[in-house]
Protein backbone atom coordinates (compact mmCIF):
# COMPACT_ATOMS: atom_id res chain seq x y z
CA UNK A 1 0.00 0.00 0.00
CA UNK A 2 1.82 3.36 -1.12
CA UNK A 3 1.79 5.94 1.42
CA UNK A 4 0.78 9.35 0.79
CA UNK A 5 3.35 12.43 0.52
CA UNK A 6 2.14 13.47 4.33
CA UNK A 7 2.68 10.21 6.08
CA UNK A 8 6.13 9.77 4.17
CA UNK A 9 7.23 13.38 5.50
CA UNK A 10 6.28 12.16 8.99
CA UNK A 11 8.49 8.70 8.71
CA UNK A 12 11.53 10.16 7.05
CA UNK A 13 11.36 12.93 9.62
CA UNK A 14 10.87 10.39 12.55
CA UNK A 15 13.54 8.12 10.80
CA UNK A 16 16.16 10.92 10.98
CA UNK A 17 15.45 11.98 14.51
CA UNK A 18 16.14 8.30 15.47
CA UNK A 19 18.99 8.45 13.27
CA UNK A 20 20.89 11.48 14.52
CA UNK A 21 19.58 10.24 18.76
CA UNK A 22 21.06 6.97 18.26
CA UNK A 23 24.68 8.86 16.57
CA UNK A 24 24.63 10.65 19.83
CA UNK A 25 24.23 7.88 21.65
CA UNK A 26 26.78 5.97 20.17
CA UNK A 27 29.74 9.07 20.73
CA UNK A 28 28.11 9.71 24.34
CA UNK A 29 28.12 5.96 26.08
CA UNK A 30 31.75 5.53 25.80
CA UNK A 31 32.74 8.87 27.51
CA UNK A 32 29.87 8.90 30.08
CA UNK A 33 28.53 5.15 31.00
CA UNK A 34 31.65 3.45 30.81
CA UNK A 35 33.10 6.20 33.65
CA UNK A 36 30.16 4.84 35.72
CA UNK A 37 30.76 0.91 34.70
CA UNK A 38 34.92 1.44 34.92
CA UNK A 39 34.90 1.04 38.64
CA UNK A 40 36.04 -1.45 41.17
CA UNK A 41 32.53 -3.28 42.40
CA UNK A 42 31.47 -3.16 45.76
CA UNK A 43 30.41 -6.45 45.81
CA UNK A 44 34.62 -7.80 45.69
CA UNK A 45 35.03 -10.47 47.52
CA UNK A 46 38.70 -12.32 47.20
CA UNK A 47 40.35 -15.19 48.66
CA UNK A 48 44.72 -15.52 47.04
CA UNK A 49 46.18 -18.41 48.53
CA UNK A 50 50.39 -18.14 47.59
CA UNK A 51 53.16 -21.40 48.75
CA UNK A 52 56.75 -21.26 48.83
CA UNK A 53 58.97 -22.68 45.44
CA UNK A 54 59.83 -25.85 45.41
CA UNK A 55 63.60 -25.87 45.03
CA UNK A 56 64.45 -22.65 46.29
CA UNK A 57 65.15 -21.71 50.14
CA UNK A 58 62.13 -21.91 52.66
CA UNK A 59 64.07 -20.97 56.30
CA UNK A 60 62.45 -20.68 59.01
CA UNK A 61 63.85 -19.86 62.36
CA UNK A 62 62.40 -22.45 65.03
CA UNK A 63 61.48 -19.82 67.73
CA UNK A 64 61.61 -22.24 70.76
CA UNK A 65 65.26 -22.67 70.42
CA UNK A 66 65.40 -18.97 71.07
CA UNK A 67 64.70 -19.81 74.15
CA UNK A 68 65.19 -23.38 75.25
CA UNK A 69 68.42 -25.53 75.23
CA UNK A 70 71.91 -24.58 75.53
CA UNK A 71 72.44 -24.41 71.78
CA UNK A 72 72.59 -21.68 69.33
CA UNK A 73 69.27 -20.77 66.98
CA UNK A 74 68.06 -23.37 64.76
CA UNK A 75 66.78 -22.13 61.47
CA UNK A 76 64.60 -24.80 59.90
CA UNK A 77 65.01 -25.43 56.09
CA UNK A 78 62.97 -26.35 53.17
CA UNK A 79 59.63 -25.54 55.44
CA UNK A 80 56.64 -25.59 53.39
CA UNK A 81 54.70 -22.82 53.64
CA UNK A 82 51.26 -20.98 52.88
CA UNK A 83 50.09 -17.14 52.85
CA UNK A 84 45.95 -16.83 52.73
CA UNK A 85 44.44 -13.29 52.45
CA UNK A 86 40.95 -12.98 52.23
CA UNK A 87 39.94 -9.13 50.73
CA UNK A 88 36.37 -8.10 51.17
CA UNK A 89 34.43 -4.39 51.05
CA UNK A 90 33.58 -2.82 54.24
CA UNK A 91 31.87 0.59 54.90
CA UNK A 92 32.51 3.35 54.47
CA UNK A 93 32.24 2.53 50.54
CA UNK A 94 29.91 4.83 47.75
CA UNK A 95 29.79 5.34 44.71
CA UNK A 96 33.48 6.45 44.62
CA UNK A 97 35.46 5.15 46.94
CA UNK A 98 35.12 1.78 48.41
CA UNK A 99 37.15 0.46 52.11
CA UNK A 100 39.07 -2.81 51.39
CA UNK A 101 39.43 -4.95 54.26
CA UNK A 102 42.41 -7.63 53.72
CA UNK A 103 42.99 -10.31 56.80
CA UNK A 104 46.20 -12.51 55.75
CA UNK A 105 48.11 -15.21 57.60
CA UNK A 106 51.64 -16.81 57.01
CA UNK A 107 52.35 -20.47 58.35
CA UNK A 108 54.06 -23.37 58.22
CA UNK A 109 52.30 -26.09 57.11
CA UNK A 110 54.49 -28.92 58.49
CA UNK A 111 53.20 -28.20 62.19
CA UNK A 112 49.51 -28.46 63.43
CA UNK A 113 47.25 -26.01 65.04
CA UNK A 114 48.87 -22.22 66.20
CA UNK A 115 52.27 -23.18 66.46
CA UNK A 116 52.67 -23.09 62.67
CA UNK A 117 51.27 -19.38 62.68
CA UNK A 118 54.29 -17.59 61.56
CA UNK A 119 52.77 -13.91 60.89
CA UNK A 120 49.14 -12.48 61.04
CA UNK A 121 47.88 -9.26 59.81
CA UNK A 122 44.68 -7.11 59.28
CA UNK A 123 44.81 -4.23 57.09
CA UNK A 124 42.11 -1.96 56.17
CA UNK A 125 42.39 1.52 53.57
CA UNK A 126 39.73 3.25 52.05
CA UNK A 127 40.60 3.75 47.92
CA UNK A 128 39.24 5.10 44.85
CA UNK A 129 37.12 3.13 43.12
CA UNK A 130 38.99 4.16 39.93
CA UNK A 131 42.61 4.87 40.66
CA UNK A 132 43.27 1.88 43.59
CA UNK A 133 44.87 4.89 45.09
CA UNK A 134 44.22 5.59 49.18
CA UNK A 135 41.58 8.81 49.42
CA UNK A 136 42.75 11.55 50.40
CA UNK A 137 41.66 11.80 54.51
CA UNK A 138 43.40 11.28 57.25
CA UNK A 139 43.63 8.74 58.37
CA UNK A 140 42.45 6.52 55.52
CA UNK A 141 43.55 3.04 56.76
CA UNK A 142 44.51 0.93 59.84
CA UNK A 143 46.54 -2.32 60.57
CA UNK A 144 46.22 -4.47 63.14
CA UNK A 145 49.15 -7.05 64.04
CA UNK A 146 48.54 -7.58 68.02
CA UNK A 147 45.70 -9.02 69.43
CA UNK A 148 44.27 -8.55 73.25
CA UNK A 149 40.66 -9.67 75.01
CA UNK A 150 38.74 -7.87 73.35
CA UNK A 151 40.24 -9.46 69.45
CA UNK A 152 42.36 -7.50 67.03
CA UNK A 153 43.74 -3.89 67.84
CA UNK A 154 43.90 -1.64 64.88
CA UNK A 155 46.21 1.67 64.95
CA UNK A 156 45.82 3.87 62.80
CA UNK A 157 48.15 4.22 59.69
CA UNK A 158 47.77 6.53 56.52
CA UNK A 159 48.04 4.46 53.38
CA UNK A 160 50.27 6.71 50.46
CA UNK A 161 50.32 3.79 47.60
CA UNK A 162 48.43 0.94 45.83
CA UNK A 163 47.74 -2.57 47.55
CA UNK A 164 45.48 -4.70 46.41
CA UNK A 165 43.94 -3.26 43.01
CA UNK A 166 46.03 -1.05 40.38
CA UNK A 167 44.42 1.48 38.41
CA UNK A 168 41.15 0.86 35.82
CA UNK A 169 43.64 1.37 32.52
CA UNK A 170 47.18 0.60 34.12
CA UNK A 171 49.85 2.03 31.89
CA UNK A 172 53.18 1.10 31.54
CA UNK A 173 54.69 3.04 34.07
CA UNK A 174 55.91 3.49 37.84
CA UNK A 175 53.33 3.24 40.68
CA UNK A 176 53.79 3.64 44.04
CA UNK A 177 53.21 0.42 46.06
CA UNK A 178 52.32 0.27 49.99
CA UNK A 179 54.17 -2.36 51.79
CA UNK A 180 51.95 -3.14 55.10
CA UNK A 181 54.83 -4.89 56.83
CA UNK A 182 57.01 -1.55 56.78
CA UNK A 183 54.46 1.09 56.70
CA UNK A 184 55.71 2.44 53.78
CA UNK A 185 55.15 2.78 49.69
CA UNK A 186 57.99 1.60 47.03
CA UNK A 187 58.23 1.90 43.46
CA UNK A 188 56.49 -0.50 41.46
CA UNK A 189 58.55 -0.21 38.14
CA UNK A 190 56.54 -1.54 35.20
CA UNK A 191 59.01 -4.57 34.01
CA UNK A 192 57.11 -6.02 30.58
CA UNK A 193 54.28 -6.46 28.77
CA UNK A 194 53.60 -10.88 28.83
CA UNK A 195 50.68 -13.26 29.14
CA UNK A 196 49.44 -15.83 31.21
CA UNK A 197 47.01 -17.99 30.04
CA UNK A 198 46.35 -16.13 26.85
CA UNK A 199 46.07 -13.06 28.87
CA UNK A 200 47.75 -9.63 28.12
CA UNK A 201 49.21 -8.77 31.31
CA UNK A 202 52.24 -6.26 33.00
CA UNK A 203 54.44 -7.28 35.07
CA UNK A 204 55.86 -4.74 37.90
CA UNK A 205 58.35 -4.78 40.34
CA UNK A 206 58.43 -3.37 44.02
CA UNK A 207 61.58 -3.66 45.63
CA UNK A 208 61.55 -3.09 49.73
CA UNK A 209 64.91 -1.92 50.77
CA UNK A 210 66.19 -3.56 54.40
CA UNK A 211 63.98 -1.71 57.55
CA UNK A 212 64.52 -2.24 60.70
CA UNK A 213 61.06 -3.35 61.96
CA UNK A 214 61.78 -2.30 65.60
CA UNK A 215 61.54 1.33 64.02
CA UNK A 216 57.94 0.50 62.30
CA UNK A 217 56.30 -1.76 65.57
CA UNK A 218 58.38 -1.94 68.85
CA UNK A 219 57.04 -5.55 69.50
CA UNK A 220 59.10 -7.78 71.79
CA UNK A 221 60.17 -10.08 68.63
CA UNK A 222 61.50 -7.21 66.84
CA UNK A 223 64.37 -6.32 68.90
CA UNK A 224 65.81 -9.05 71.05
CA UNK A 225 68.76 -9.34 73.54
CA UNK A 226 70.28 -12.91 74.14
CA UNK A 227 73.50 -15.09 75.22
CA UNK A 228 76.06 -14.46 72.52
CA UNK A 229 76.39 -18.44 71.88
CA UNK A 230 72.22 -18.73 71.20
CA UNK A 231 72.57 -15.71 68.52
CA UNK A 232 75.99 -18.12 67.69
CA UNK A 233 78.00 -14.90 67.71
CA UNK A 234 81.54 -16.17 68.27
CA UNK A 235 83.25 -12.78 68.90
CA UNK A 236 82.77 -11.86 72.08
CA UNK A 237 81.85 -14.12 75.25
CA UNK A 238 79.27 -17.00 74.91
CA UNK A 239 77.26 -15.45 78.09
CA UNK A 240 77.92 -11.93 76.80
CA UNK A 241 74.35 -10.22 76.05
CA UNK A 242 74.10 -9.39 72.32
CA UNK A 243 71.24 -7.16 71.21
CA UNK A 244 69.56 -7.80 67.69
CA UNK A 245 67.12 -6.34 65.66
CA UNK A 246 64.66 -7.74 63.18
CA UNK A 247 65.04 -6.44 59.98
CA UNK A 248 63.13 -6.96 56.44
CA UNK A 249 62.94 -6.79 53.23
CA UNK A 250 61.10 -7.83 49.69
CA UNK A 251 61.13 -8.24 46.49
CA UNK A 252 57.58 -8.00 45.19
CA UNK A 253 56.43 -9.15 41.15
CA UNK A 254 52.69 -8.67 40.39
CA UNK A 255 51.14 -9.33 37.36
CA UNK A 256 48.31 -7.32 36.23
CA UNK A 257 45.69 -7.45 33.86
CA UNK A 258 45.85 -3.28 32.68
CA UNK A 259 41.98 -3.09 31.77
CA UNK A 260 40.51 -3.65 35.10
CA UNK A 261 43.55 -3.29 37.13
CA UNK A 262 43.43 -6.63 38.09
CA UNK A 263 46.27 -8.17 39.92
CA UNK A 264 46.44 -11.78 38.54
CA UNK A 265 49.46 -13.19 39.87
CA UNK A 266 51.61 -12.31 42.62
CA UNK A 267 54.74 -13.61 44.26
CA UNK A 268 57.20 -11.97 46.98
CA UNK A 269 60.60 -12.82 47.56
CA UNK A 270 60.77 -12.04 51.72
CA UNK A 271 63.67 -12.34 54.06
CA UNK A 272 63.43 -11.44 57.49
CA UNK A 273 66.91 -11.98 59.37
CA UNK A 274 68.37 -10.40 62.61
CA UNK A 275 71.52 -8.64 62.83
CA UNK A 276 73.28 -6.00 64.66
CA UNK A 277 73.60 -4.14 61.87
CA UNK A 278 71.17 -3.60 59.02
CA UNK A 279 74.26 -4.96 56.30
CA UNK A 280 75.01 -7.71 58.24
CA UNK A 281 72.68 -10.65 58.13
CA UNK A 282 73.52 -12.60 60.87
CA UNK A 283 70.39 -15.35 62.10
CA UNK A 284 67.54 -15.71 59.41
CA UNK A 285 63.92 -15.40 61.08
CA UNK A 286 62.43 -16.20 57.18
CA UNK A 287 63.14 -16.61 53.81
CA UNK A 288 60.82 -17.91 51.18
CA UNK A 289 60.09 -17.14 47.62
CA UNK A 290 56.02 -17.23 48.10
CA UNK A 291 53.97 -16.95 44.81
CA UNK A 292 49.85 -17.53 43.93
CA UNK A 293 48.91 -20.97 43.10
CA UNK A 294 47.10 -21.89 40.26
CA UNK A 295 43.78 -22.06 41.13
CA UNK A 296 43.95 -18.53 42.75
CA UNK A 297 45.41 -17.22 38.79
CA UNK A 298 42.91 -18.97 37.20
CA UNK A 299 40.24 -17.53 39.95
CA UNK A 300 41.42 -13.91 39.56
CA UNK A 301 42.15 -14.32 35.65
CA UNK A 302 38.16 -15.08 35.86
CA UNK A 303 37.28 -11.74 37.57
CA UNK A 304 39.49 -9.69 35.60
CA UNK A 305 37.77 -11.16 32.22
CA UNK A 306 33.87 -10.43 33.66
CA UNK A 307 34.97 -7.03 33.93
CA UNK A 308 36.64 -6.79 30.74
CA UNK A 309 33.72 -8.32 29.16
CA UNK A 310 31.47 -5.43 31.00
CA UNK A 311 34.00 -2.83 30.08
CA UNK A 312 34.03 -4.06 26.25
CA UNK A 313 30.23 -3.91 26.13
CA UNK A 314 29.55 -0.51 26.92
CA UNK A 315 32.83 0.72 25.37
CA UNK A 316 32.90 -1.14 22.11
CA UNK A 317 30.13 -2.91 21.38
CA UNK A 318 26.68 -0.97 22.30
CA UNK A 319 28.04 2.03 20.57
CA UNK A 320 28.94 0.14 17.34
CA UNK A 321 25.36 -1.28 17.52
CA UNK A 322 23.92 1.98 18.19
CA UNK A 323 25.89 3.34 15.59
CA UNK A 324 25.46 1.36 12.75
CA UNK A 325 21.47 1.34 13.38
CA UNK A 326 21.55 5.35 13.70
CA UNK A 327 23.98 5.53 10.01
CA UNK A 328 20.58 2.91 8.49
CA UNK A 329 17.93 5.53 10.14
CA UNK A 330 19.58 8.36 8.94
CA UNK A 331 20.03 7.29 5.61
CA UNK A 332 16.46 5.91 4.97
CA UNK A 333 14.94 8.77 6.59
CA UNK A 334 16.95 10.96 4.17
CA UNK A 335 15.98 8.72 0.74
CA UNK A 336 12.09 8.59 2.00
CA UNK A 337 12.27 12.26 2.48
CA UNK A 338 14.13 13.15 -0.66
CA UNK A 339 11.96 10.24 -2.55
CA UNK A 340 8.22 11.85 -1.41
CA UNK A 341 8.75 15.39 -2.97
CA UNK A 342 8.70 14.15 -6.62
CA UNK A 343 4.93 13.24 -8.16
CA UNK A 344 4.25 9.89 -9.41
CA UNK A 345 3.61 10.00 -12.87
CA UNK A 346 -0.17 9.66 -13.30
CA UNK A 347 -0.65 12.59 -11.17
CA UNK A 348 -2.03 16.26 -12.26
CA UNK A 349 0.03 18.94 -10.90
CA UNK A 350 -1.35 21.90 -10.18
CA UNK A 351 -0.28 25.04 -12.04
CA UNK A 352 0.61 23.44 -15.21
CA UNK A 353 -0.92 24.90 -18.19
CA UNK A 354 -3.36 22.93 -19.83
CA UNK A 355 -2.54 20.78 -23.62
CA UNK A 356 -3.71 23.07 -26.14
CA UNK A 357 -7.12 21.89 -28.42
CA UNK A 358 -6.47 20.81 -31.78
CA UNK A 359 -6.00 23.14 -34.56
CA UNK A 360 -8.12 22.76 -37.41
CA UNK A 361 -4.82 22.19 -39.66
CA UNK A 362 -4.68 19.30 -37.03
CA UNK A 363 -7.82 18.38 -37.76
CA UNK A 364 -8.22 18.22 -41.62
CA UNK A 365 -11.28 21.05 -41.05
CA UNK A 366 -11.78 23.59 -44.01
CA UNK A 367 -10.93 27.30 -42.74
CA UNK A 368 -13.67 29.23 -42.95
CA UNK A 369 -13.95 33.22 -42.64
CA UNK A 370 -17.43 35.55 -41.81
CA UNK A 371 -20.51 34.04 -42.18
CA UNK A 372 -19.69 31.03 -44.42
CA UNK A 373 -20.84 28.00 -42.77
CA UNK A 374 -17.33 25.17 -42.21
CA UNK A 375 -18.09 22.63 -44.73
CA UNK A 376 -16.31 19.54 -44.71
CA UNK A 377 -14.80 17.84 -48.15
CA UNK A 378 -15.52 14.48 -48.22
CA UNK A 379 -13.61 12.33 -50.74
CA UNK A 380 -15.97 11.45 -53.81
CA UNK A 381 -16.39 7.73 -54.19
CA UNK A 382 -18.50 5.47 -56.20
CA UNK A 383 -20.98 5.36 -53.44
CA UNK A 384 -21.72 9.23 -53.98
CA UNK A 385 -25.71 9.77 -55.76
CA UNK A 386 -24.93 12.00 -59.24
CA UNK A 387 -26.40 16.07 -58.37
CA UNK A 388 -29.24 17.86 -60.68
CA UNK A 389 -28.63 22.01 -61.06
CA UNK A 390 -32.30 23.35 -60.49
CA UNK A 391 -32.52 26.87 -62.57
CA UNK A 392 -35.05 28.60 -60.07
CA UNK A 393 -35.44 31.19 -62.78
CA UNK A 394 -36.91 29.38 -64.71
CA UNK A 395 -40.60 29.71 -65.30
CA UNK A 396 -42.82 26.72 -65.25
Amino acid sequence: MALSAGTRRTVACVLVGLGAALLVAALMIPTYTVSKVAKTPLDLEITTIAENQPGEDSLVLDSKSLTSGDGPAVVNKNVPLISQRFVTVEEPSDADKMTLQAGQTLRRTDVQGDTGLLTAAIDRVTISRTTGMPVDEEPNGSIAVTVNKDGSVMEPVQHTGIGYRFPIGTEKKTYPYFDINVRKSFDANFIEETEINSTKVYRFQMIAPVTSTWDVVQSPTNRLTLPAAKWGVTDVPADAPVTMTRYYTNVRDLWVEPETGTVVKGGESIHLFYARTADKPEVTALKSHIVFDESTVESQLAIAKENTDKLSLFGRVVPIVLGILGVIALLAGLFLGLRGGSAPAHASPRGTRPTPAPTAADTGATRWDGDEAPTTQFPRGDYDSPTEQIDTNKRP
